[in-house]
């Protein structure tokens, strides 16, 4: 008899070969501290948006007036700039009206704030799910970046609605064709902020008073940026420094697009491009280097 033949009783049919099985899921290292693994963030695009749908719930749940409070947190806080810094301290608006102006930088500055602010902390605030089922971890902060993009559009629209009234209204408003820029400057901020998230992320890992440390920088960076005041009322001599925080750049741009005023160069618009590349690449790398062993240290 062959080496190859079965042997089989009477009557008994040959065993069938038994076929390979296909795996729905595996699992590999990184290779490349550079891979966003977004060809997997796209396969769990269902999670990403379960992510998202969470936010909304646990962040209104129980609250009496719930979504509303989109409108409300910029009304609230652009009423208290008019009486403070426009009524009180008196600072320049370039002749614009205060409410427009305060609001204007609210809605941009808004979106960038809270976006670093929640991702800053993601890593460490699902610790206990990180390490119990596998999925893309960049999910996480990714739904962050659009779930917040939701709230800006809700308080876009706010602006939009009080824009529209002073135009009617016959202020000296003056928007421009640089209004189509709109999208490249919210995408340039989503981009910037989940950069610098993954970054503190990574490292509130190991060192927890970053996130306060974080919390108080921001309060510091927006006075750095030109959300309360023109870049014209600034000298000089120091323009150049609140120049050098890409935020200011897109402040401005989107107010000179808006309201007339302002300044806006594109070199200054390259700049905040190139920053936001560098400190993304920076972000990835550093993501995935501690997204490997964070578990043991959270």
């Amino acid at each position: 008899m062959d080496s190859t033949d079965v042997l089989t009783k009477p009557g008994r049919p040959a065993p069938a070969t038994a076929e390979p099985e296909e795996w729905t899921e595996v699992i590999q290292p990184k290779t490349s501290l550079l891979d966003l693994g977004l060809k997997d963030v796209w396969r769990y695009r269902d999670l990403v948006m379960l992510f998202v749908r969470r936010d909304f719930v646990s962040t209104y749940k129980q609250t009496v007036l719930g979504p509303i409070w989109f409108f409300i947190q910029p009304l609230l806080t652009t009423i208290i700039y008019v009486i403070i810094f426009g009524n009180v301290a008196k600072l320049s608006t370039d002749g614009l009206p205060t409410t427009v102006f305060y609001l204007s930088g609210i809605t941009i500055w808004n979106y960038f704030s809270l976006t670093l602010m929640n991702t800053s902390t993601v890593l460490r605030d699902n610790a206990g799910m990180f390490g119990k089922v596998y999925f893309p971890r960049l999910t996480m902060p990714l739904s962050i970046v659009i779930s917040n993009l939701a709230r800006f559009g809700v308080q876009f629209a706010l602006f939009i609605m009080v824009w529209l009234y002073y135009i009617v209204k016959g202020s000296s408003i003056h928007p421009n064709a640089l209004i189509i820029l709109t999208p490249v400057l919210v995408i340039i901020m989503g981009v910037l902020s989940l950069g610098l998230g993954m970054i503190f992320s990574a490292m509130t890992t190991k060192y927890r008073d970053l996130a306060m440390l974080l919390a108080f920088g921001m309060q510091l960076l927006m006075y750095a940026t030109p959300v309360i005041y023109p870049l014209s009322s600034i000298p000089a001599k120091y323009k150049w420094l609140i120049m050098a925080n890409p935020m200011s750049c897109i402040v401005e741009a989107f107010r000179y697009a808006f309201l007339g005023t302002g300044s806006f160069s594109w070199g200054y618009l390259s700049y905040s491009l190139a920053v936001t590349i560098v400190v993304m690449l920076a972000g990835t790398i550093i993501f995935n280097k501690v997204q490997k062993s964070f578990t043991d240290t959270v």
